[in-house]
């Protein structure tokens, strides 16, 4: 097994990056439900010094900070600068110390719109597969969030990862390989049995699904319900536990399962979507107008079956 490494020290890159104006904006799973929001955002604690934020703005992302001796650690920052300050208000009433550290899970605009607010001066930390989505939608010269400051280097599948000792406890941060995104992190605590997961789960929700693995995702979600965790913060709605990760596994694998039956058959898409019986799952919400329904899984998946047997054929 390897061993994950210690990050004692983290080198700040200072980039200069000239940047297209953003072409394409994804909406996905992280800006569903625009303008809802619930009366007031949540702070749990769930762990010794560890804290979840479930934002008050479903098109927001959930938050996960932890509280060190000289310094905080933030997952995800939120959907903007609104919804970072707000985030900023919960964590200082629990603590004035600075935030140190920020952890993107992946590129969507609703996991890092809050980073200049919450942490200006912050080491940020993502997958260099994120830094250059984020790079790549800027006009003109690179924001300041993800041109200096920024420490990549992770390996797809490397459940060793980063290890990263604040304050007496332990963060591991890894990149399940392609999932969501091609560039998701998985933040876990083991001294709270506690993990972050950013849009790899959206509790009772169906998602949207980016350019991702459906295939893959379902083998990072087995390797954390394998993890001793008790609280799972997901990207978007309530703090969960291990049934309801496992239930929207299960709906992962039951879509896969499906899809690719019917897609061997030599069944269009539109017969997929037909055919597809997942009755089981309705507790699970669907968003159409964001593409996170059952048919636009299937589609997604659909296209993913596509382009693998387009690859083998060269």
């Amino acid at each position: 097994m390897i061993q994950p490494f210690r990050l004692r020290a983290i080198t700040a890159i200072s980039a200069m990056i000239s940047t297209r104006m953003l072409r394409k904006c994804l909406v996905l799973a992280g800006l569903i439900l625009v303008g809802l929001s619930r009366a007031q955002a949540a702070v749990q604690k769930i762990g010794p010094d560890l804290y979840a934020y479930i934002s008050a703005n479903d098109a927001s992302a959930n938050s996960t900070f932890l509280i060190g001796e000289h310094g905080i650690l933030v997952v995800d920052t939120g959907l903007n600068e609104r919804e970072g300050r707000s985030l900023l208000n919960e964590i200082r009433k629990i603590s004035p110390l600075p935030v140190r550290w920020i952890i993107n899970t992946h590129y969507h605009p609703d996991h890092r719109g809050g980073n200049s607010v919450v942490g200006p001066d912050a080491v940020i930390i993502s997958t260099g597969y994120t830094r250059n989505q984020v790079l790549a939608g800027v006009k003109g010269a690179a924001k300041p969030d993800y041109s200096l400051n920024v420490v990549t280097g992770f390996t797809s599948g490397d459940q060793a990862g980063l290890s990263l000792e604040l304050g007496g406890h332990e963060v591991r941060i890894y990149h399940p390989g392609p999932a969501h995104t091609r560039g998701d992190l998985v933040v876990y605590f083991p001294g709270q049995a506690a993990v972050a997961i950013g849009d790899l789960f959206l509790n009772g929700s169906c998602p949207a699904m980016d350019d991702g693995d459906l295939e893959n995702w379902i083998v990072a979600l087995d390797h954390i319900l394998s993890l001793p965790v008790e609280h799972f913060v997901p990207g978007h709605f309530q703090l969960a536990t291990k049934p309801e990760l496992r239930h929207f596994r299960d709906y992962l694998a039951e879509l896969r399962d499906q899809v690719a039956r019917m897609y061997r058959g030599g069944l269009t898409i539109e017969q997929v979507k037909s055919g597809l019986d997942l009755s089981r799952y309705n507790d699970l919400r669907q968003f159409p107008q964001y593409e996170a329904t059952f048919a636009d899984n299937a589609a997604a998946y659909y296209a993913q079956l596509q382009a693998h047997a387009h690859a083998a054929q060269r």
